[in-house]
């Protein structure tokens, strides 16, 4: 009797199996030729056929066949005893599987960013897209594990503990390098500089060369490179002149005492004719500012359109509409003035 009954259950199992790993192999040609068709069909660039075509793409040939016939065996040898070894495999086969699809999305979005594609030097683009991807994947990674340790049955309260209290402890060791770190990540993803960029960080100033993954290195107008922590970077307050649209200029006048009134009152109006018709400047004002000491004082505020990088254009513009009051007083025979002091001696 216990060995016919035991032949049964064999025999049983044997069909079960047998039935198992047909339909699986059924259903495992029937889904492979699906994603093959539906991947060659979906070729587009809107962002759910994207991320429909990334998720079939990760799907693993051998996972989908595992998955298939682990889940089939599981319904139909529920109720023996290995129905929870079965069980467990699923499971972390699964979990394998769905992590390996959320870190190709993810990894994918991250490196099309559009906030990381728009730069002229890749150096610190790939440094903080690597960076990313690194935090990214261990995240996903190091959650498909837990609960892979989880399904086999070893509890993993204590060591999610452990975790969380041995990062704490690196983070406190590691709290500089990983402080200059994330400062790369906000300095690459915020921009508030990018490279060949012209800033000036207290007393420092300079051409932005390189900007790593704990340092950015700038090169002063002497010629010496400066190397800055990024975290120091970030805490200070930055000056980006090549963000400057305009550069305001301020140039003072003084002509001398003796000039007409009549004279005196053309000086604004031909300055500001010499400015308009400068290249690349615009007029603000030109007004008689005060009376000097020794000399009758004019304001002149105009405002120069090159990069604030361009020191040299900038510097260039402000010679030429010297040159032309220059030659402007020159032809109106109005006098520059310079410190002078006139003597009146009395006779007693």
């Amino acid at each position: 009797m216990n060995l016919s009954k035991l032949v049964n259950d064999y025999v049983e199992i044997l069909m079960l199996g047998g039935f198992s790993l047909i339909l699986s192999i059924i259903l495992y040609l029937s889904v492979i030729w699906t994603k093959n068709r539906t991947i060659n069909h979906t070729k587009d660039k809107n962002n759910f056929l994207v991320v429909f075509n990334i998720i079939l793409d990760r799907l693993h040939n051998i996972a989908v066949f595992l998955i298939l016939f682990l889940f089939i065996t599981k319904t139909l040898f529920q109720n023996y005893p290995f129905a929870s070894v079965v069980s467990t495999l699923l499971y972390i086969i699964f979990f394998i599987q769905f992590a390996y699809i959320i870190d190709g999305i993810l990894v994918h979005f991250i490196a099309k960013s559009n906030k990381l594609k728009t730069s002229s030097k890749k150096s610190a683009v790939k440094n903080a897209v690597s960076l990313i991807k690194f935090f990214t994947r261990s995240a996903i990674w190091s959650i498909a594990l837990l609960l892979c340790i989880e399904n086999i049955g070893i509890d993993i309260t204590a060591l999610v503990a452990g975790l969380g209290i041995g990062g704490i402890a690196i983070a406190l060791a590691a709290q500089n390098i990983l402080g200059d770190l994330f400062a790369s990540l906000a300095i690459v993803l915020d921009k508030p500089f990018e490279i060949d960029d012209y800033i000036v960080v207290g007393e420092m100033s300079g051409t932005v060369e390189q900007i790593g993954i704990k340092t950015t290195r700038i090169r002063a107008l002497s010629g010496e490179e400066l190397v800055c922590s990024n975290a120091d970077l970030l805490a200070s307050r930055v000056r980006n002149y090549r963000r400057m649209k305009e550069r305001r200029a301020l140039i003072n006048i003084g002509v001398v005492y003796q000039t007409p009134y009549k004279s005196l009152t053309k000086i604004p109006n031909f300055i500001e004719e010499i400015i308009k018709k400068a290249e690349n400047a615009r007029f603000e004002r030109a007004n008689f500012k005060s009376l000097g000491d020794s000399s009758l004082l004019f304001e002149v505020v105009f405002y120069v359109s090159v990069p604030g990088n361009d020191y040299i254009e900038y510097m260039n513009i402000i010679q030429n509409i010297n040159y032309a009051i220059f030659k402007k007083f020159e032809d109106e025979k109005i006098d520059f003035a310079y410190p002078t002091q006139t003597l009146h001696i009395a006779k007693e």
